[in-house]
């Protein structure tokens, strides 16, 4: 156990025996406990009527220097949004309205936040069914998932309240709730029964989460620009795309391989392989769609990680090193992936679906941002229905190719050439581990960049003396040699190169190209930098981006182009650059903001216009032209 873990173990093991004490006030009389929040679910009336909409509202009272936070969290504040969940009887129908605007609270670390305090009403529209039965009872739940905080710590509220109405043939009005529900905006009637908590502004609307006692009630959800039939096609499309990207390329070369070492074989075998391959893609597609879910995390999120980045190169350098002709790789345990190129190993192809939906991960093709983004406003099942998409996108030409055996029969046969293929292939693999080094200079900085390029020689060097002594014609005693050199190689590079947190590099203030005087001048963008950037009147162009998308590099080309640079001049475009190659977590509530879970996302604040215009995911001097031209309307 090393020194810091030590501090670390004894630091909590401090915690542990302290905290009774303060918790139960040993010695001392414990003082009463104050809620932090209280919840009530209101209605402004004390009986519905069939078929006749009423108004209710969540009622939130929070003690003196506490607060919680919106449905939605703009950008720059940390916390976490309000959730309503509702249950209510079968056929109740239930609307949600604006909800009051949030105003600047303290957080705690001293700085400004943004949220509720003092007593706030979330309001709801709920329409009871025409065949209520007059005289019957109904009980409305609803769970208020919240995180209230003070001056020094936050903490969850998680809170079921309930609310017993009767039903009679004409509304009652509950005269106690009147002065919550006494004003009314300007689209609503001032009615007891329609009247609505007065929002100071509106937030960005989302649909109330329900749970039916029977059956779904009937919310009314925002409208998408897209329908969901076409966010599919978007998703496959989007899937497909990805096997031309460079990220994903490489794998397409050893799967080639492993088709045409097959070509001449049992055509119900390939079609296995095909099959194997695209579940192999499906199940990593799902798992990262239910991580992305659960967690909320943005696609490619893995890659924010060093140690993720860093193990990807050395397995990319160990199977290139494989595909070069530097050793084959056995049965040990080294040889997780050896079924990559067997002739019948369906294993193999499984695995191969699992590793390019791996290295698919830093791609954002054309129409997959769309896709993506949409997740985050659908259900769940609705949500993994579009992983899937992708995940058959991305695996169909395979699919295909084993499906249909006499595109097959057109590829060469098998033949000596296959080795120099196999071998020329390795070269994209060699490139592929040449970006995640790249990606890896963007994230750590000094001595650990040094280390983690000798730990790859290292790894190099176990894969020679493996290739070079554990051969089948070699003694016993030597192959069991040069397993444990190997082993002590790669485990060594692995341990020399594998970066920590320590290690991460901090970000310079300014993107400045010095050696082109006539580059664009690119700032660290912050959300107060776009709020005051916005409040004077100026454009403002954002990049979200990230060292380990593909797409994003590609991106950068466009802004080398003279009449962009003259164009961005003459309209004084302040330039921002939210670099997502690290985790960080205001910069993900940016991209959820504009409806967005992956990079690239190129924005155009234009003086004026409250929503930015979003451009596409590729971009081109075209379109950053046509986006910039909007600036002289």
């Amino acid at each position: 156990m090393n020194r810091s873990c030590f501090l670390s173990l004894a630091a909590l093991l401090l915690a542990a025996t302290v905290a009774p004490a303060q918790n139960f006030g040993l010695g001392e009389a414990a003082a009463p406990k104050q809620e932090r929040v209280t919840a009530e679910l209101i209605a402004a009336v004390s009986a519905a009527a069939p078929g006749q909409p009423f108004q209710a509202a969540v009622k939130l009272v929070h003690a003196k220097d506490c607060h919680t936070y919106g449905k939605v969290l703009p950008p720059g504040v940390i916390g976490k949004p309000t959730k309503l969940t509702w249950t209510l009887p079968e056929g109740w129908q239930i609307e949600e309205l604006p909800w009051p605007a949030t105003h600047q609270v303290p957080s705690t670390d001293g700085a400004i936040s943004d949220g509720y305090d003092g007593t706030v009403y979330l309001p709801v529209k709920i329409t009871p069914p025409a065949s209520a039965a007059i005289g019957s009872s109904v009980e409305l739940k609803v769970k208020v998932n919240a995180l209230v905080c003070d001056p020094k710590s936050c903490l969850p509220f998680p809170k079921e309240v309930t609310l017993s109405l009767g039903v009679a043939a004409t509304p009652a009005v509950n005269e106690a709730n009147a002065s919550a529900f006494s004003s009314a905006p300007a689209t609503e009637k001032k009615s007891a029964e329609t009247a609505a908590v007065t929002p100071a502004a509106n937030e960005s609307k989302s649909a109330a989460t329900i749970t039916p006692t029977s059956r779904p009630a009937q919310v009314t959800a925002p409208k998408s620009q897209l329908s969901f039939a076409q966010l599919l096609l978007y998703a496959f499309v989007g899937g497909l795309i990805l096997n031309i990207m460079p990220c994903v390329f490489p794998v397409l070369g050893i799967k080639v391989t492993s088709v045409v070492q097959q070509a001449g074989e049992d055509r119900r075998k390939v079609v296995l392989h095909g099959l194997m391959y695209t579940v192999g893609v499906l199940l990593s597609f799902w798992v990262l769609g239910g991580v992305a879910i659960a967690l909320n995390k943005g696609w490619g999120s893995q890659l924010q990680s060093p140690a993720f980045n860093f193990f990807l190169a050395a397995f990319f350098l160990i199977f290139a090193l494989n595909m070069a002709g530097l050793f084959e790789i056995g049965t040990s345990a080294i040889g997780v992936g050896s079924g990559l190129q067997a002739k019948s190993g369906l294993g193999g192809s499984f695995f191969s679906g699992l590793l390019a939906t791996v290295v698919a991960t830093p791609c954002s093709a054309p129409f997959l941002g769309t896709a993506l983004g949409a997740t985050l406003a659908l259900p769940a099942s609705q949500s993994m229905l579009i992983f899937t998409l992708i995940g058959l996108g991305l695996a169909s030409p395979f699919l295909l190719l084993s499906l249909f055996p006499g595109l097959i029969s057109a590829l060469p046969r098998p033949g000596a050439w296959m080795e120099s293929f196999k071998q020329g292939m390795s070269f994209l693999l060699f490139g592929t581990v040449g970006f995640m080094l790249y990606v890896l200079t963007n994230q750590i900085e000094g001595l650990p960049v040094l280390f983690a390029i000798l730990s790859l020689v290292l790894i190099a060097l176990g894969c020679w003396i493996y290739g070079r002594w554990a051969l089948p014609h070699k003694t016993a005693r030597t192959q069991n040699i040069a397993r444990l050199l190997t082993f002590f190689a790669v485990a060594g590079g692995l341990w020399l190169g594998l970066p920590n947190a320590s290690a991460k590099r901090s970000h310079a203030e300014e993107d400045v190209n010095l050696n082109d005087p006539d580059a664009l001048h690119w700032e660290t963008w912050s959300p107060g930098k776009v709020a005051a950037l916005r409040a004077a009147k100026q454009p403002v162009y954002i990049d979200f981006t990230a060292s380990w998308c593909w797409t994003c590099q590609v991106n950068k080309r466009v802004y080398s182009d003279t009449g962009l640079r003259a164009l961005f001049k003459q309209h004084h475009v302040a330039t921002l650059k939210a670099d997502w190659s690290d985790e960080n977590e205001t910069i993900r509530l940016a991209l959820e903001a504009l409806g967005k879970r992956a990079v690239p996302v190129n924005v155009l604040y234009i003086p004026g216009a409250e929503e930015p215009f979003i451009l596409d995911e590729l971009l081109t001097v075209g379109n950053v032209t046509a986006a910039l031209k909007k600036l002289e309307k």
